[in-house]
């Protein structure tokens, strides 16, 4: 997993709320098992007329958005189907950090396992970005997640909190698998111990 230690680009404004994850990612999409290739069918249904021509007016196909790398949200982002191709496509698009006033559960926390930063605001400090994030390509924010801090594109800056072992996982790059090779030399001696103490499980 990518680490994430700061980030800087261009923020874009999605104020609805209630975004669930067959918005985010619909169901047809939904055969692969690979976390690569979705980012292309992100938000299909608001992407794409019929005819799978562009929908000029949505905020990510504006010139300005195209290449944004934190989407300002509204209330209860990620609601619906606990489908975790919603982060593989917000990922695999670009965005790597989501600021909303509340997240759902299971959206919220399959994002820290994919390398994404959920950050949960008050709904005025959300309502400041997305105003920031409506200047388009001047919409320049930082996420530092070493500092746990904010910069907006006038130098204003915001604190935020995150839990310390998510924060950790986040910084070294570590998902469950990665945390699981860090006990490597332990496995391999408990398997080393067990082979040699009960040997028919190892057949």
């Amino acid at each position: 997993m990518q680490k994430f230690t700061q980030l800087r680009g261009v923020a874009a404004p999605l104020s609805l709320i209630n975004v669930d994850t067959d918005m985010i990612i619909p169901k047809q999409f939904l055969k692969t098992i690979k976390r690569t290739g979705l980012g292309r069918n992100l938000f299909d249904e608001m992407r794409y007329r019929a005819d799978g021509s562009e929908i000029a007016e949505f905020v990510l196909n504006r010139p300005a958005y195209r290449s944004a790398s934190i989407l300002i949200a509204g209330e209860n982002f990620g609601c619906g189907s606990s489908r975790e191709h919603a982060p593989w496509a917000l990922l695999d698009f670009g965005i790597r950090c989501i600021i909303a006033p509340s997240f759902a559960d299971i959206f919220y926390n399959n994002c820290f396992k994919n390398g994404i930063l959920p950050i949960i605001l008050p709904r005025e400090q959300v309502d400041m970005l997305m105003a920031d994030a409506e200047r388009g390509a001047n919409s320049i924010v930082i996420v530092d997640l070493e500092q746990q801090v904010i910069t907006g594109p006038d130098g204003g800056t915001l604190r935020f909190t995150i839990d310390s072992f998510r924060r950790h996982c986040l910084l070294n790059g570590l998902d469950d698998i990665g945390l699981t090779l860090q006990q490597a030399s332990a496995i391999d001696a408990f398997e080393t111990k067990q082979r040699g103490g009960q040997p028919w499980l190892w057949g």
